[in-house]
C-alpha cells in the first residue's frame, strides 16, 4: 500500500496511519523542524504506513526526535514502542498517568483485549512492545517541547480519558485534540462523541472542549480521527451539544432500566439523528462504529453515571 500524505499547513503534514488496513480513519502528523516530531502513531498495525510516510517525507530513522500521543489507547498509541525501535534518537512523550502504561503495557493490552476480544485485538492492533523507561518523558499541563523553530505545548484536557493531552502548535496556532472532540471524518456529515470505559467524565469533557475552543480559535483543530476542522467554534460547540446530549439520552435511561442492550439501542437512535444529512444510507456507519462504537460509548457514560451517584450519594465528611 502507498503511502498518504496530506499538507495541512506549512511545515505540518498529516499521515494516513492505514489503521485496520482502511484509509482516512487515523492519523498521524508530522511536525517538520530543526528536531521533527509526530503527533500519534496508530497501533503497530500501522507501523509500515507511518513508517513509510516518513520516509516519502524525508524522515529518516536517525531523523525523527520526538514521538507525542496525546493518550495512550491503542488506535493512538498502540504503535509507539515499535516506532520507537524503529527510530531510535526519538524521545517518546505521554501525559505521566500514561507512561507507566508504555513502559510495561500489561495493564493496557488486558483492558483492551476484554473489551475487543483476542482475536479482533490482534487483527486491529497487533503487539504492543515497551517503550524502554529511559526514553519516556511526561507531559504536565503547560509543558514545551522544544522543536527548534516551534514548539509544541501540552494542554490537560480529560475527558475522554484521565490521562487526554491535547498539544498547540506555537507555528500554526492549532491544537491536536486527540479524541476530546471527539470522532469526525472528513467525507462523513457527523461528529461522533467519544466516551469509552473506564474514565470517560461529562465535566471534565466539556471543560477540556471549551479549552480547546479557545485556545485553537482564530487557527484550527486536527482531529486524530481524522484531519483538520478550521472552524473551530461551530465544531466545539457541536461536540459539547453532542456529548450532552448523549449523557442525557443514558441518564434518563438508568433512571427506568439496567438493561445494557436498552440503553445501547437507545444510544443507537441518537446517534442516528446526528447524521446531518438524514442520508443514513449513504454513511459508512462501519467507519464511525470502529472508531467510537456505540455500545463502547453507552457503557463509558452508564459508567460515569453510575460513579456520579455513588459520589452523590456519600455523606459529607
Amino acid at each position: 500500500m502507498e503511502p498518504v500524505t496530506v499538507e495541512i499547513a506549512p511545515g505540518l503534514v498529516a499521515i494516513d496511519t492505514f489503521y485496520g488496513g482502511r484509509e482516512r480513519y487515523t492519523a498521524a502528523y508530522l511536525l517538520r523542524a530543526d528536531r521533527p516530531a509526530i503527533v500519534e502513531t496508530g497501533p503497530t498495525t500501522s507501523a509500515d504506513a507511518v513508517t513509510a510516510g516518513l520516509e516519502r517525507l524525508g524522515i529518516g530513522r536517525d531523523d525523527l526526535a520526538h514521538i507525542v500521543v496525546t493518550h495512550i489507547h491503542l488506535d493512538h498509541a498502540g504503535g509507539v514502542g515499535e516506532l520507537a525501535r524503529r527510530f531510535p534518537r526519538a524521545t517518546v512523550w505521554v501525559h505521566e498517568r500514561g507512561a507507566p502504561h508504555l513502559a510495561d503495557p500489561t495493564r493496557l493490552v488486558a483492558s483492551a483485549t476484554r473489551l475487543y476480544g483476542e482475536d479482533r485485538m490482534a487483527a486491529l492492533f497487533g503487539p504492543v512492545i515497551p517503550v524502554p523507561p529511559e526514553r519516556l518523558r511526561t507531559l504536565p499541563d503547560g509543558a514545551r517541547i522544544d522543536l527548534g523553530g516551534r514548539s509544541l505545548e501540552a494542554l490537560d484536557t480529560p475527558g475522554h480519558a484521565s490521562h487526554h493531552v491535547s498539544l498547540a502548535d506555537s507555528a500554526t496556532g492549532a491544537v491536536f485534540s486527540g479524541d476530546a472532540l471527539g470522532i469526525h471524518l472528513p467525507d462523513l456529515p457527523v461528529l461522533r462523541p467519544a466516551t469509552p470505559p473506564p474514565d470517560f467524565d461529562l465535566e471534565a469533557c466539556l471543560a477540556s472542549i471549551e479549552r480547546i475552543r479557545q485556545r485553537a480559535r482564530g487557527a484550527f483543530v486536527l482531529f486524530s480521527h481524522f484531519g483538520p476542522v478550521r472552524d473551530v467554534d461551530r465544531i466545539c460547540e457541536l461536540a459539547a451539544r453532542r456529548t450532552r446530549s448523549w449523557a442525557e439520552t443514558v441518564r434518563a435511561a438508568l433512571e427506568r432500566t439496567d438493561d445494557v442492550e436498552e440503553i445501547v439501542a437507545l444510544l443507537e437512535q441518537e446517534a442516528r439523528r446526528d447524521i446531518e444529512t438524514g442520508a443514513e444510507a449513504e454513511i459508512d456507519l462501519e467507519r464511525l462504529e470502529l472508531l467510537s462504537g456505540i455500545r463502547m460509548n453507552a457503557l463509558g457514560i452508564v459508567r460515569y453515571w453510575r460513579k456520579h451517584a455513588e459520589r452523590v450519594a456519600q455523606p459529607e465528611s
